[in-house]
């Protein structure tokens, strides 16, 4: 029980020792553990304060980054609309030409193959014009061959004559 109950003259040795142990950390322990924790506290506030700086100025890097992927998938969105509207642009274009060309073709064939059908008329005439004429000088040579038949032939081309 002793251990429990300290005796008088033991609590005025230990708070004497308490006090002396107090002043002298007072007098050279307590200004540089008040300024270090001090300077601590400072620290920690500018450390704060910079990460609260920081976590604004990401969230404004954010939202400008968003705005400009936004504005990227504007600008590529228009490039492949005008990508688009030129193809099929140039595919009219050449669907236009390539009609206008067959429409040429075609008028130029229709042209030669107008040319060659009158080619083969006169070719068709000058022969039949040509049978025609050996026909009539065969016919005419066994008509002129008898005097009587010659006179006979006369006569009926006359009145034929005569009467168209």
């Amino acid at each position: 029980m002793r251990l429990l109950t300290p005796e008088f003259g033991l609590i005025i040795w230990t708070l004497l020792a308490f006090i002396i142990v107090l002043l002298i950390l007072k007098k050279f322990a307590w200004k540089p553990i008040l300024q270090s924790l001090k300077e601590r506290e400072t620290t920690i506030a500018d450390s704060l304060a910079t990460a609260e700086k920081v976590k604004a100025e990401m969230a404004q890097l954010k939202s400008e980054n968003e705005a400009l992927l936004a504005k990227a998938r504007e600008e590529r969105a228009q490039l492949l609309k005008e990508a688009r509207d030129t193809k099929e642009r140039i595919i009219s274009e050449a669907k236009e030409r390539a009609k206008i060309e067959a429409n040429k073709i075609v008028i130029e064939a229709q042209a030669v193959i107008e040319q060659q059908k009158m080619a083969a008329l006169t070719d068709v005439k000058n022969q039949v014009g040509t049978l025609v004429i050996e026909v009539a000088e065969k016919v005419l040579r066994r008509e002129l061959g008898n005097k009587s038949e010659q006179e006979n032939f006369i006569k009926q081309l006359a009145e034929e004559v005569k009467l168209n």
